[in-house]
């Protein structure tokens, strides 16, 4: 590719889903993070496959995931295998390439806090969310230990009441032999719990019972709370780098003391060789489990941001009137919908046009023919999704062809497109129409460079592009390609 060319993306990432049977195929990943974020974790996903659907790509080197929440995707900020925060720049770029070609939003989650002014220095215009209720809380293990200070008073009091009520009280490891008392304990735990009928509550319960029979297969650290031979808490955690997922922690309240219990002496049998820190997820907006998780003095909430990166598009709220010395650039009006369908579907000539209507309009209609209304329609759908701006050559004030711009970037790029009817073709009105929408581009969109592209046999197009004023900055196998900055 010559010099002045923008890269492009030579494959179509294949996303693979998560099968419950296969997720420590990416334990290497979240074992080596260093995010302190509990959704980079084997047992989170595991957890909350059914919910988010998760999909799973190698882009880089990087780990990234897909899931859907709410009816969006969304894209977590890529993980490198071994901390390269070059190749997780790498991969974002390869995410933006890959949403451009799919005329995709783009969304970003969890993006870590050192990541975003990188990120959002990178794009005209971003939406930026960190909600609170997802921030996950990180403690030190040692405060842990020993519940230190005036600060964990109150934790003290509550671990040497428990041991004075319960004496006969025992922690260990589980082990597969433990799975029976275990999954007693839970069901036992559930009687309370699902009497509160929120959806995650249930959906947390549902997966931390699916998640049990896997704790020696994923390697997750499990210890059980004994009272005599009673089970009276669990909790289950998982080593991501120098830290503690703490993916289940249950304790049965009537048990004065249990959690605060429960909590130290895992931390204690656990909490070893390079552990500095113990992630307790998020709070999901309980502000009950938000003052319990704040009581234990957080070392840090770990922020979670959203980007959603703009392209230029998206801040248009109508179609413009551009005006060249002999042409306007406009909407394309209802009373042209006949001859704006002629132009659309003239086989022949739009041989070069790169989009083949056929394929979407025999889903759509099983192949009857369109109406004269139905390219119109197609046009103006574009525009309102902000995928593509499509306006009418008007010479005279007669239709004579279609300028779009589309296939817009997240970094201030988009390219032209031009096509006449024959009977206005070698006026020169073609190259007008590109150079006017460049320059509206340049001038009211923001848009840093403007790309175009032609049919290595599209000889009269290719010498269009120079007369417009974009300069040929290489080929492939089908196009010659051409570029257009605001300084040219």
């Amino acid at each position: 590719m010559s010099e002045g060319c923008a890269p492009e993306l030579i494959f179509s990432m294949k996303f693979e889903p998560i099968e419950k049977t296969a997720q420590e195929r990416l334990a290497p990943y979240f074992a080596a993070q260093t995010r302190h974020m509990g959704d980079f974790s084997l047992a989170f996903l595991f957890m909350w496959n059914d919910a988010l659907r998760p999909a799973y790509a190698i882009v880089e080197n990087c780990l990234v995931l897909r899931e859907y929440f709410g009816g969006k995707c969304y894209y977590h900020y890529p993980l490198s295998r071994t901390n390269d925060r070059e190749e997780e720049r790498r991969a974002v770029l390869a995410l933006e390439a890959e949403a451009r070609r799919s005329c995709e939003h783009l969304h970003f989650t969890n993006v870590p806090k050192d990541a975003v002014p990188d990120m959002v220095a990178s794009y005209a215009a971003v939406l930026l969310t960190n909600n609170r209720r997802w921030r996950d809380y990180l403690y030190a293990a040692e405060d842990f230990k020993t519940y230190p200070g005036k600060a964990y008073a109150g934790q003290r009091n509550h671990v040497r009441k428990f041991a004075s009520l319960y004496p006969d009280w025992s922690f260990s490891k589980a082990s597969p032999s433990d799975m029976g008392a275990m999954e007693a304990f839970l069901l036992r735990y559930d009687e309370v719990q699902r009497a509160k009928g929120t959806y995650l509550a249930r959906e947390e319960l549902d997966e931390a019972h699916a998640l049990l029979p896997h704790l020696e297969r994923f390697g997750l650290l499990a210890g059980i709370l004994r009272v005599g031979d009673t089970v009276v808490g669990l909790s289950v955690g998982e080593r991501c780098g120098d830290m503690i997922v703490v993916h289940i922690e249950k304790a049965l309240r009537e048990y004065e003391g249990a959690y605060p219990f429960l909590a130290q002496q895992f931390a204690r049998t656990f909490c070893g060789d390079g552990v500095g820190f113990l992630n307790r997820m998020d709070d999901a907006g309980d502000l009950g489990l938000r003052k319990s998780k704040l009581q234990y003095h957080p070392v840090m909430l770990v922020d979670k941001y959203n980007v959603f990166p703009k392209r230029a598009l998206e801040g248009v709220t109508r179609i413009p009137r551009i005006a060249t010395e002999r042409l306007v650039l406009k909407r394309l009006r209802d009373e042209d919908a006949a001859v704006y369908a002629r132009l659309a579907s003239d086989e022949a000539r739009n041989r070069y046009w790169g989009y083949d209507w056929h394929e979407d309009y025999e889903k759509d209609a099983s192949g009857e023919a369109p109406s004269a209304e139905y390219f119109l329609y197609c046009a103006r759908e574009e525009f309102r999704h902000r995928r593509e701006m499509s306006l009418g050559i008007y010479a005279d004030g007669v239709l004579a062809g279609e300028a779009v711009l589309h296939n817009f970037g997240y970094r201030a790029e988009a390219e032209v497109g031009v096509r006449l009817l024959p009977e206005f073709e070698g006026m020169g009105y073609a190259s007008e129409a590109v150079r006017a929408l460049c320059d509206y581009a340049f001038s009211s969109l923001n848009i840093e460079r403007m790309e175009a592209k032609c049919y290595i046999e599209n000889a009269r197009s290719r010498a269009m592009l120079v007369r417009a004023g974009l300069r040929e900055c290489g080929k492939d196998d089908t196009f010659y390609r051409f570029f257009r900055t605001p300084e040219m």
